[in-house]
């Protein structure tokens, strides 16, 4: 396994590389609920991954920070210590960044392109400078550095469970159902090493002193119970009635603000051509049916798969010196071995997986449904060795114990047309219905644009419709709600030639006849925007001098409760809640209300203002935690602080590393590039 130095289709591992792990998560998941120094150097790790490929995005300074003369030339977007981020990877990464975010494409992942491609841009840019600066520090990772994160790292699970290696043709196998090939796949398990050095190297001088853990745990740990007097701004709205000459008055201070208030508006004749019509005149042949299904053949093919139940009796995870409790593995072995017993006597499955099996599948009797291929080779080996309504022996899956039963299977075949035939059937009539309306509208606008759009309508007996004066965000009849189509609309000239735009139910044939420009309305025009915009503005203002005077006099009289009721202002009281809680009518606890927590019993705080709502509180009761749970959760404690310091120490060097290599020039941006690649991504999703 000797790593190759292409870097050919780099930016496709980082996105594949998750998708194929994701059998091994519940183990890992389990192993970081667990405190102990070994979980330090995984989570460092793990955070590391999330730090290079994530966090990065946030770093100060964007693409078009660094730019000058000599810099990158066509087809690169950066050089970054002479090693180069090129158009072609940028473009890959934003795909791949935008197929994990919308997976289903649609307009809306279209609209997001370039923004992708200016974050794929700065992931990359700032990935290469963190390799860079490893290596500059003499950091290398080696062959056996390999081999070893292979063998004992996050991987070990998949290519070498139980220790023992798949074997090469099944390790090829597997990376290559992920589009990875071996060198590309170890090289970027070498990156990862390399950044796991640096971070590690940054981040080793972290310490947190015991006053500072024990302050910690108390403030996340702290439960509070408060009264607390409510005055919404609905209720001191009731009391504004502004006069005439107070809105008059109103609007020409804020005149600037209704610039253009009113909207552009455009008159509109238009045809449609209703594909759902049209489908319902097509007929749909058997040779179409045939073609179709000769051209989609594969997407009909049905891999070999097994309809299983599972129990899991979960091993203990590995303490600080990696090594597992012989104890307790042999206890979970012996509960997986009696309940296997019970089965051979007769027991039903599914009632033993609801009583004794330690996953979410338990619930459900066991079942996990249709399955091709387990992550654990054993136990995959083992489900398709069982006949049908076989029950395995326990199963040492590493992880787990684990019992099997198969309840279905299905060996690898290709659909019938006769299987696929109703599924098919409404495809190609759709598209054919597709093709006659784009073969009609082309005509009717070729014939609208030599005679015009009512002629051609009337010709097709179709009915141009005309509209009065419309907005962009206005409803059209036969069309309803459509920003595509108001688009198209908003972006023609008025009088221009009639033009076609593609509708989710067909076409239609358009012709802008006048431009109504936006327009500042007068006063009377806009009189009633005014006047909610003057009272939400005064209820503001009252709002905030009302709970003021509520807390002031609470404070004074040292009774929240009388001052309620002197101001009208409704009492409540909270549940115990923690810093992470949430309250009725304050929202959440760690905003402005997070005061509450520094508060004695019988004090009293505000005022606070939370949207809509105005609060004064006073504390009830503070619960702190004992120094018994403190002594359970400290090590989970100390963790968590410990990484959330390295995180920030951490891109904190990020971000003055790309500020010195820009600075000095080992980071050169090409923001022409940067512009194309935005636009012809843009252009491209649009053709």
């Amino acid at each position: 396994m000797t790593p190759s130095p292409s870097t050919q289709r780099k930016g496709l591992v980082y996105n594949h590389v998750s998708t194929l792990f994701s059998g091994v998560f519940d183990h890992v998941i389990r192993f970081l609920q667990t405190p102990g120094p070994t979980k330090k150097i995984v989570l460092g790790g793990l955070l590391l991954i999330i730090c290079a490929a994530m966090v990065i995005t946030l770093v100060p300074g964007g693409i078009g920070s660094s730019f000058g003369i000599g810099g990158p030339g066509q087809g690169v977007v950066a050089t970054v210590g002479g090693e180069q981020v090129s158009t072609a990877d940028v473009q890959r990464e934003a795909r791949n960044m935008l197929q994990q975010q919308f997976p289903r494409g649609g307009a809306q992942a279209s609209a997001l392109l370039p923004y992708f491609a200016s974050r794929a841009a700065e992931n990359l840019i700032s990935r290469k400078t963190l390799l860079v600066e490893a290596q500059r520090l003499g950091l290398r990772a080696s062959d056996e550095e390999l081999r070893d994160e292979l063998q004992h790292g996050r991987y070990a699970p998949v290519f070498f469970p139980n220790g023992v290696f798949v074997g090469q043709e099944q390790y090829e196998g597997r990376l290559q159902q992920a589009d990875l090939t071996v060198p590309m796949f170890e090289e970027s398990v070498k990156e990862e090493i390399l950044l796991e050095k640096l971070r590690n190297l940054v981040a080793a001088s972290v310490v947190v002193p015991d006053a500072e853990l024990r302050q910690a745990f108390l403030k996340q740990n702290t439960k509070i119970k408060f009264d607390y007097a409510v005055l919404r701004t609905e209720d001191v709205s009731k009391d504004i009635h502004p006069a005439e000459t107070e809105l008059k008055a109103y609007f020409e201070s804020h005149k600037a603000s209704y610039t253009n208030a009113i909207p552009e508006k455009r008159k509109v004749s238009y045809v449609l051509i209703d594909s759902s019509r049209l489908a319902a005149e097509t007929t749909v042949t058997q040779q179409d049916l045939q073609n179709y299904y000769d051209q989609h053949r594969d997407e009909y093919r049905v891999p070999e798969q097994v309809n299983v139940r599972q129990m899991i009796f979960k091993t203990p995870l590995p303490g600080p010196d990696g090594k597992t409790d012989p104890k307790g593995m042999e206890e979970a072995r012996k509960k997986a071995e009696d309940v296997l017993k019970q089965l051979k006597a007769g027991a039903k499955f599914e009632d033993l997986a609801k009583k004794y099996s330690e996953d979410p599948s338990g619930k459900n009797g066991g079942s996990v449904g249709w399955i091709r291929e387990f992550p654990v080779p054993e136990v995959n080996k083992i489900a398709y060795s069982l006949p049908k309504g076989g029950t395995s022996d326990v199963i040492n899956a590493g992880f787990a114990f684990v019992i099997l039963r198969v309840d279905d299977k299905q060996d690898a075949h290709v659909k019938t047309l006769a299987d696929v035939k109703a599924q098919i059937e409404p495809l190609i009539k759709q598209q054919k219905a597709f093709q006659a309306a784009e073969s009609q509208a082309n005509a009717l606008l070729s014939q609208a644009r030599s005679t015009s759009l009512e002629k051609a309508a009337a010709t097709k007996d179709l009915q141009a419709v005309t509209t009065d004066f419309v907005a962009r965000t206005d409803s059209l009849p036969g069309i309803g709600s459509s920003p595509q189509f108001m688009s198209a609309i908003f972006g023609t000239n008025e009088k221009a030639p009639p033009d076609l735009a593609q509708l989710p139910t067909g076409y239609a044939i358009y012709l802008v006849l006048q431009v109504k420009p936006p327009a500042t309305p007068s006063f009377e025009e806009i009189r009633s925007r005014v006047e909610s915009d003057f009272k939400n503005e005064r209820a503001s203002l009252l709002l905030n001098q009302k709970t003021q005077e509520l807390a002031d006099r609470a404070k004074t009289e040292h009774d929240l409760k009388k001052a309620a009721k002197e101001l009208g202002a409704t009492m409540k009281t909270s549940e115990l809640v923690g810093p992470d809680g949430q309250v009725p009518d304050i929202g959440s606890m760690s905003g402005q209300a997070a005061v509450a927590f520094n508060l004695k019993p019988g004090e009293i705080a505000g005022p606070i203002m939370t949207g809509s709502n105005g609060v004064v509180l006073s504390l009830v009761e503070r619960q702190e935690p004992s120094d018994q749970e403190f002594a359970a959760k400290k090590d989970e404690t100390r963790d968590s602080l410990v990484l959330s310091k390295q995180n920030e120490l951490f891109n904190l060097f990020i971000a003055n590393l790309r500020q010195q290599m820009e600075k000095s020039g080992k980071i050169k941006i090409n923001p022409s590039e940067m512009n194309n690649l935005t636009r012809s991504q843009s252009n491209e999703e649009g053709e």
